[in-house]
């Protein structure tokens, strides 16, 4: 079986989720980030794991927003937490399935009133 490669989480993927767990109203304190990450699909659309001893299933989701790539191409962010209450993914989805242009800051980011999804 293949082993994970994992890697430090990256300064502007820790300022984003501080931003979404603060704008999900949640204690930073019950949602502690993991300082190695696993990256999906090699890092294309940005999409992380947290890395944890003790991870469990997924549960749900914290919070959810969007923002639109450099190339104006619609990209949703989850951020999920697993079934033991800890931080689970930090999941991107660019609508057009291709690689993340410009990993956004919590000024790109969008709650409410989604563009919508063509």
């Amino acid at each position: 079986m293949e082993e994970l490669k994992t890697r430090p989480i990256k300064e502007s993927e820790l300022v984003l989720v501080r931003f979404l767990l603060y704008k999900a109203g949640v204690k930073m304190e019950d949602f502690p980030i993991s300082t190695t990450v696993f990256e999906y699909e090699g890092g294309k659309m940005g999409s992380i794991n947290f890395v944890s001893e003790n991870q469990g299933e997924y549960d749900s989701d914290i919070i959810q927003a969007q923002y639109i790539d450099t190339d104006d191409v619609i990209v949703m962010i989850t951020l999920t937490k697993d079934k033991n209450n800890q931080l689970l993914d930090l999941d991107f989805w660019k609508v057009n399935f291709e690689k993340l242009v410009t990993y956004p800051t919590p000024e790109d980011l969008i709650f409410e009133n989604f563009k919508e999804i063509k």
